[in-house]
């Protein structure tokens, strides 16, 4: 009993000295002081939208840009795969195209986080985005070359209630598969993912949607500084 006594105790020392942890770097970063130790890292975002440079690329700039201004250590680049060739996933015939050039960037060892964006098609995420992850079988053959890194999923739909949800948790779902670090959009918004509007090829009206994606890209970061931070 005493012995279970001790360790309780020293667990309850140990959470209180991570959430104590967690609260200085807040702090910190609503400063705009938070210079971690240790090299710089990236964040990417990757747009798997047909269609390049429109709102699902545009969102995660909004992700993108919150995720720079968390440390003078955090590196940022946009991908878009439109226009690319991210074949159907065949394990019979496979057949990478521009997979192979997209995977050399993800797992590079300076990336520490990735936001995948999808425009919403019937509630679902485009056939882009799921070749995409459909390929992304070579990673779990590659030792899991994507364990660990931080994931953000951000869902563009035609309405407010167009099914951004159910896609970000489909695609959630997939990067669980590669042992990645799942998170949401940070307080105080706080649910899965960004979820945007599109009217008009246009979020820019859309106020809460762009507020999830900076929450969600600030997360993102925060996350990836702490778990590079961990492992140094």
């Amino acid at each position: 009993m005493a012995e279970n006594l001790t360790r309780r105790a020293l667990l309850g020392a140990a959470g209180a000295a991570v959430v104590a942890g967690v609260a200085s770097e807040a702090a910190l970063a609503a400063e705009g002081k938070e210079a971690p130790k240790g090299g710089p890292i990236k964040i990417i975002g990757l747009s798997t939208s047909p269609r390049k440079g429109k709102t699902t690329a545009a969102a995660l700039q909004v992700c993108l840009d919150a995720a720079k201004a968390v440390g003078p250590n955090v590196e940022v680049e946009l991908i878009e795969l439109a226009g690319k060739n991210i074949p159907v996933f065949d394990p019979a015939a496979p057949a990478s195209g521009d997979f192979d050039q997209v995977a050399a960037k993800l797992t590079d060892p300076k990336v520490a986080g990735i936001i995948v964006g999808t425009p919403v098609y019937f509630s679902g995420m485009s056939s882009l985005c799921k070749a995409f992850l459909d390929q992304c079988m070579a990673f779990r053959k590659n030792n899991f070359a994507l364990a660990n890194k931080v994931a953000g999923v951000l869902a563009v739909g035609g309405v407010r209630n167009g099914g951004q949800e159910l896609t970000i948790q489909s695609v959630q779902a997939a990067l669980l598969c590669q042992e990645m670090i799942v998170v949401g959009d940070a307080r105080p918004t706080g649910h899965s993912g960004a979820t945007l509007l599109n009217t008009g090829d246009d979020i820019s009206g859309d106020e809460f949607g762009l507020s999830t994606a900076r929450n969600l890209g600030r997360r993102v970061a925060e996350v990836a500084l702490r778990v590079a931070g961990a492992a140094r």
